[in-house]
């Protein structure tokens, strides 16, 4: 089995510093500094949008919005539409050496879909892959619970040698997500509709980010060889040469 680093290292005092941790790791592991690393940590509260968001006129009016509910607004490194992390989700960033990434867009969106749903099982909860109706950051790959709420979003980043499959997995407090949304999407001119955003202890109460992340670290665990470790000092430091890549700019 392919070897990963299992990091939990977290730097939600700088919330960009966190979206740039992950675009320097994957540069490493593509230069192949490093082996492969999944990051599970828990970040600060963000709002992170993608490229889309970025072109649209009412980026600044989101930008403020998020700002406005306590939310840092950072420019995320994978696809997708706005999406929300705070104190209470679970957020994975996985850096794979890959020699011709674009081939195992699909395997790996399965892949971290189905770890995510495995973990789940686990603990009772019936997740299930696919998008639903209406829902924040749409994708085909997103996980919900029973078909009515949407939990995770995933997205992915490719460079060459190597591919960053990053998300979100909503743990407890999902109304604090649509408090925000609402304002950022009507902004950006985004259709959604709100009842599909919730969290998973909303529908198994007393569960928090440590179960949660136990029960993924398992499942990720029974697919790959797995060692715990750190960044390196050299990762962070390029990180943080890679900050202005991940804040928004706008007046």
């Amino acid at each position: 089995m392919q070897p990963f680093t299992l990091v939990t290292e977290s730097f939600p005092e700088h919330p960009a510093l966190d979206i740039a941790v992950s675009h320097s790791t994957v540069l490493a592991v593509a230069r192949g500094d490093i082996p492969g690393v999944f990051r599970l940590h828990v970040p600060g509260p963000v709002v992170a949008f993608g490229r889309a968001d970025r072109v649209q006129p009412g980026y600044p009016y989101a930008v403020h919005a998020a700002s406005a509910h306590g939310f840092a607004p950072v420019e995320r490194l994978s696809g997708g539409r706005a999406a929300v992390f705070h104190e209470s989700t679970l957020a994975f960033a996985w850096a794979i050496p890959d020699a011709d990434p674009r081939a195992g867009i699909v395997q790996r969106f399965r892949a971290i879909a189905e770890i995510v749903v495995s973990a789940l099982d686990t603990l009772g909860i019936d997740g299930r892959i696919g998008a639903l109706r209406g829902e924040y950051c749409p994708g085909e790959w997103s996980v919900n619970v029973g078909g009515r709420v949407k939990v995770m979003g995933v997205g992915q980043r490719l460079i060459r040698g190597a591919a960053h499959v990053g998300g979100v997995l909503v743990v407890e407090d999902g109304e604090r997500i649509r408090d925000v949304l609402i304002p950022v999407y009507r902004a950006l001119g985004i259709d959604w509709d709100p009842r599909t955003t919730g969290s998973l202890a909303d529908r198994s109460p007393g569960l928090d980010n440590t179960k949660v992340a136990t029960a993924i670290i398992t499942a990720f665990r029974l697919r790959y060889d797995v060692e715990t470790g750190r960044l390196p000092t050299a990762v962070i430091d390029e990180a943080r040469s890679l900050l202005p890549d991940h804040l928004p700019r706008v007046a």
